[in-house]
């Protein structure tokens, strides 16, 4: 049908300015071509010559009030701006939360009407906010050699990811783009099988530090920790955590040197859990320090009770395209309550404390923290990096004159 609308649209243009002989020849090819009758031929052609009039498309009623986007979007802002996927299951636990809180003023109809919102309306409507969000970074992890030949490096089989309790660990480093001196790091603990996720600010990576954070995030945990991975840096691969992990029973495994994608649950919290919250500042002082402490030990109330995270669970090639598939998202709480080994106590614990969280309250601690760091931040002496100097070549009482040809080995930086 459309080839015969595209040759009847093309053969009227010449029939609309053709002799008599011409338009009968026209009226003859169309026939020949379509098999329609002459007389239906002719009526199509005539009414492709004449211009259409193009009307506005009737709009389809809204099915949102304002009420509910707006709704919408204080959800969206309290849960951390997650896309649609994760926050459509979040919302059946902020919506009436907030509610309770006063911070919304939704009838009946309207809860359950932004609740049933599906991910793709939440994007749609969500879209113009979502331009203007965006970061970067640089990594401080420096090989450690040390008992590399005891640590083994994990493979599939060595741990039960599907058991909470076995963790992989990273630093994050917040020198702000100025290495030099010492600076704050925040080390975060992230299980495998539920996305239960501690942070644990320290002065420096001095194992006396990483070892106290470890010891205190591995006590926020709602089940025992059975395994460690880290990467292969210094801070990690060492005898300190090394005798830590044997007196404690814990399978300590390391990832593959070069391969940062080993660690990809903690990778990930670094970005979402640390970057987003703190940014890349920089953190150097014992007040800063305190805050960040205080921002963690909130935050991760919100994050393993209220944010909803997505687990792959499989992933194939087709043809030149890897197709993932995700999850429904839940939170680390969800996550853990549903697990076999959960005992009925831990699940009426973990479902009160998820009861008793103020979204807005806890979120607007959270932010009045994160304003007091800012402000702790700009307000401090400055540390001005390092001036690299090349002493050998200032040492030579014939230095090189530049552009000045040279028989002797360049001296540059």
């Amino acid at each position: 049908m459309s080839e015969r609308k595209a040759v009847t649209k093309k053969l009227a243009l010449a029939d609309r300015n053709g002799s008599k002989t011409e338009k009968s020849k026209i009226l003859d090819d169309l026939v020949r071509l379509t098999d329609w009758h002459r007389d239906h031929a002719r009526a199509q052609l005539r009414a492709a010559a004449k211009p259409k009039v193009v009307r506005d498309r009737t709009p389809r009623p809204l099915k949102f009030s304002g009420e509910v986007l707006h709704a919408l979007v204080v959800c969206w802002e309290v849960a951390r701006y997650p896309a649609g996927k994760r926050l459509a299951p979040m919302l059946t636990l902020f919506v009436p939360a907030l509610c309770n809180e006063g911070v919304l003023q939704l009838s009946a109809d309207d809860q359950a009407s932004l609740i049933s919102m599906s991910p793709a309306s939440i994007d749609r409507h969500l879209a113009p906010r979502r331009r203007a969000l965006g970061w970067k970074g640089r990594s401080h992890t420096k090989p450690g050699t040390l008992l590399k030949s005891q640590i083994p490096i994990r493979t599939w089989h060595d741990w039960n990811e599907a058991m909470p309790g076995f963790v992989e660990i990273d630093l994050v480093g917040h020198e702000g783009g100025n290495a030099a001196g010492e600076f704050c790091f925040t080390l975060t603990m992230t299980d495998i099988a539920t996305g239960w996720t501690v942070n644990r600010s320290i002065k420096n990576k001095a194992s006396v530090w990483v070892m106290e954070a470890i010891d205190f995030a591995a006590t926020q945990f709602p089940f025992p920790i059975l395994g460690i991975d880290s990467d292969n840096g210094s801070e990690f691969i060492n005898a300190h955590l090394f005798d830590y992990c044997t007196s404690k029973r814990i399978t300590f495994t390391r990832s593959r040197p070069g391969n940062k994608n080993d660690g990809a649950h903690v990778e990930q919290k670094n970005w979402t859990h640390v970057r987003q919250l703190v940014d890349y500042l920089r953190f150097d002082t014992d007040q800063e320090l305190k805050v960040l402490n205080e921002i963690w030990q909130l935050d991760q109330r919100c994050t393993n009770h209220l944010l909803a995270q997505s687990k792959l669970i499989e992933r194939h090639r087709e043809g030149s395209k890897i197709v993932k598939r995700h999850d429904t998202p839940k939170t680390p709480a969800m996550r853990f309550c549903l697990h076999e080994a959960t005992s009925e106590t831990d699940r009426h614990r973990i479902h009160a404390l998820t009861s008793a969280i103020a979204p807005k309250a806890l979120g607007d601690q959270i932010a009045a923290l994160l304003t007091k760091l800012e402000h702790l931040n700009a307000f401090k002496p400055k540390t001005k990096p390092p001036v690299k100097v090349n002493r050998s070549f200032n040492a030579n009482p014939h230095p090189e004159i530049l552009g000045e040809a040279t028989n002797q080995r360049s001296r540059r930086i």
